[in-house]
């Protein structure tokens, strides 16, 4: 029978004893945390649906932690200042990130070299949220359905002008999903954000636009634009009135603006299991989901290993509608 004090057991054991030492600090690090106010940073200025759902979040989030949740708006370069920012602070779930499909994924895709890496830089927590991508056409412009719209560019090849919110965003890269799908010769015209094109679709300067619901539900109540379909994969509850695009002829079409919340790569085990289950409270909570809900925004939820996936998902799939697309960063 080996003895105790064999070389190999001895160094069996001094790695359990490590094992259970770091367990043991990981866990009093969970214990304590967090004794201090935790940063919630969001890659965008105040006002737009990343930042609006990131201040609902934190509003319940810091009393179920007992420490202030204080969102920190870090704008600039599509997200990259926030993410390179979040990807360089302390491991210590002190600082979190209110992620978007357009800064965590797209720019995977746009940008040849990014000073954070998408999937190892972070720690994903939870998918919190997606809001539903619509199709916008001028109601003066007599198209009614998807199917008009791309029999109207398939009679015109390269006379359809579609607006998008910028080169790369969420709504460029959908519209070109749109093009590849329909097999459609259209012409890309970018605007500084949502809002200017869908100003100039009202204007009857471009024929179409793909706008996040946030953005598009005043005009659309007030009828200046006409919805033709939503890009989600399902028709969304906000919205349950419009077809998907997918129903529409497309096959597996499908394209969503979402957030969840990430930390840096590193953060302890317990530290990111404690902010999930405080965020899973958080996404339950009924007075929340209502005022996401009117504001067309969809509550999801997952683990932070579902997060993980969809996240690789998205890169994928982003990274190779840009290349078929041949879209660059300028």
């Amino acid at each position: 029978m080996a003895s105790i004090h064999h070389p190999s057991r001895r160094r069996a054991m001094r790695l359990l004893a490590g094992v259970l030492l770091a367990t043991a600090a990981w866990a009093a690090q969970a214990d304590i945390f967090p004794s201090r106010p935790i940063k919630f940073v969001v890659p965008y200025p105040p006002g737009g649906a990343s930042d609006v759902t990131a201040r609902l979040i934190a509003d319940k989030l810091g009393p179920m932690l007992g420490q202030p949740v204080i969102v920190d708006n870090r704008p600039g370069a599509n997200g990259i200042v926030a993410l390179e920012a979040v990807s360089k602070s302390p491991a210590d779930g002190y600082t979190i990130l209110m992620g978007n499909v357009g800064p965590n994924a797209i720019n995977a895709g746009l940008y040849p070299k990014l000073p954070y890496d998408p999937l190892k830089s972070f720690a994903p927590i939870m998918l919190t949220t997606t809001v539903p991508l619509v199709l916008l056409v001028n109601p003066a412009s007599g198209i009614t359905t998807t199917q008009q719209l791309v029999a109207q560019a398939k009679a015109s090849p390269g006379n359809v002008k579609f607006a998008s919110g910028g080169l790369g965003s969420a709504t460029h890269l959908t519209a070109e999903l749109f093009k590849d799908k329909a097999g459609i010769d259209i012409v890309h015209v970018p605007y500084k954000g949502d809002m200017p094109a869908m100003i100039d679709v009202m204007g009857g300067h471009v024929n179409f636009t793909f706008a996040t619901a946030i953005a598009a539900a005043p005009f659309i109540a007030q009828g200046r634009v006409r919805v033709l379909a939503t890009a989600s994969r399902a028709r969304p509850k906000s919205l349950a009135q419009y077809p998907t695009v997918a129903e529409a002829g497309l096959a597996d079409f499908e394209s969503t603006s979402w957030g969840g919340v990430l930390a840096p790569a590193g953060t302890p085990q317990p530290v990111i299991a404690l902010l999930h289950d405080r965020l899973a409270k958080v996404m339950e909570l009924p007075d929340l989901r209502e005022k996401l809900e009117k504001m067309g925004v969809e509550v999801v939820g997952s683990t932070p290993e579902q997060f993980a996936g969809y996240l690789r998902s998205e890169i994928v799939k982003w990274t190779t509608v840009i290349k078929a697309a041949g879209v660059t960063a300028e």
